[in-house]
C-alpha cells in the first residue's frame, strides 16, 4: 500500500462504523486503514490508535517506558 494513500471520508466512515474493525468494541484494528490515530467509536470521547498499524507498537512502547520512568523515579 502506498504510504501517501489518503482514504476518502466515505471510506473512513465505512471503516469506523464497521463493527469488525473494533475488538471488544473499544480497540480499533484495521490493517487497511493507514491512519495511526482516529476518533474513538463514540467520537466525543477523544481519539484512539489503529492497533493494526505497525507504528502503534512503537508509540505504545514509548508511552509505557515514559510512564515507568516517571513512576520509578518518583520513589
Amino acid at each position: 500500500m502506498n504510504n501517501n494513500y489518503e482514504p476518502s471520508e466515505e471510506t473512513k466512515n465505512r471503516w469506523h462504523n464497521d463493527p469488525d474493525n473494533w475488538v471488544w468494541g473499544i480497540f480499533y484494528y484495521n490493517p487497511e486503514d493507514p491512519r495511526l490515530y482516529l476518533p474513538k467509536k463514540i467520537k466525543e470521547f477523544g481519539w484512539t490508535m489503529n492497533f493494526a498499524n505497525p507504528n502503534s507498537a512503537i508509540v505504545m512502547l514509548i508511552l509505557i517506558s515514559v510512564i515507568l520512568i516517571f513512576t520509578l523515579s518518583a520513589h
